[in-house]
């Protein structure tokens, strides 16, 4: 698998594309992320209002357009791109990239994450280890978790029964262009969600889920079937 079957790099974060090969395989770009922040500096425009509950430290970078609210945790390094808002209580801590139009929602954690272009994450998630393709939505309550119970590197297994040793201790969730997952869905470490795959709410999926499928729990197991929309 690449990261070409998952997601393409936008325009907004072109000053990236060095770093996110779309030939590489996809949790290739959560390693990748801390050295593509390397170079990032301190950037707060003046133009930009920043409330005084608004903390940031280290090297953070706000485009002039970002939507700050009342109060919440910026922590560098961190490249927040055009028309992003950040809503109340949103905790950014370290090695984070959002593209254009992004929703960091409501007392919502970022770490070492990369969300493309208009990801809507906007209610008490969890978004660890991840990356979050274009127009990716995740429900209220959503859940990336990122690292196994046992703490051994993360494995995926292929719906045809491979089997791929990541070599990542911590590996959240990767989902691809316009996949969803319903409210309070708990994405198991390393899960992948293709193209407009949707899991559906309350259901913990781990795994690969093809694009353009839907994923639900029922009867003591997922089960998996095509979307039709």
């Amino acid at each position: 698998m690449k990261a070409a079957d998952l997601f393409d790099l936008p325009e907004s974060l072109a000053a990236f594309r060095a770093s996110f090969s779309p030939d590489a395989a996809p949790w290739e770009w959560v390693r990748a992320i801390r050295d593509a922040l390397a170079g990032v500096e301190r950037s707060l425009p003046a133009a930009l209002d920043i409330p005084p509950g608004v903390r940031i430290e280290g090297a953070v970078h706000l485009d002039p357009t970002v939507r700050l609210p009342h109060t919440c945790t910026l922590i560098g390094p961190a490249w927040i791109g055009p028309e992003t808002e950040i809503r109340p209580g949103a905790f950014i801590r370290g090695n984070v990239i959002a593209g254009a139009g992004c929703v960091l929602g409501n007392s919502c954690e970022f770490k070492n994450a990369l969300l493309l272009d208009a990801v809507q994450v906007p209610h008490f998630s969890y978004v660890g280890d991840s990356v979050l393709g274009n127009r990716a939505h995740l429900g209220a309550g959503v859940i990336c978790s990122n690292l196994r119970l046992d703490q051994q590197p993360v494995r995926i297994r292929f719906p045809d029964g491979h089997v791929v040793d990541t070599g990542l201790r911590k590996l959240g969730a990767l989902l691809g262009d316009a996949a969803e997952a319903g409210c309070n869905a708990v994405l198991q470490p390393g899960a992948i969600l293709g193209r407009r795959a949707l899991v559906y709410p309350l259901t913990a999926f781990a795994g690969v889920l093809p694009a353009a499928t839907i994923a639900c729990s029922g009867a003591g197991r997922v089960e998996v079937f095509p979307r039709r929309d």
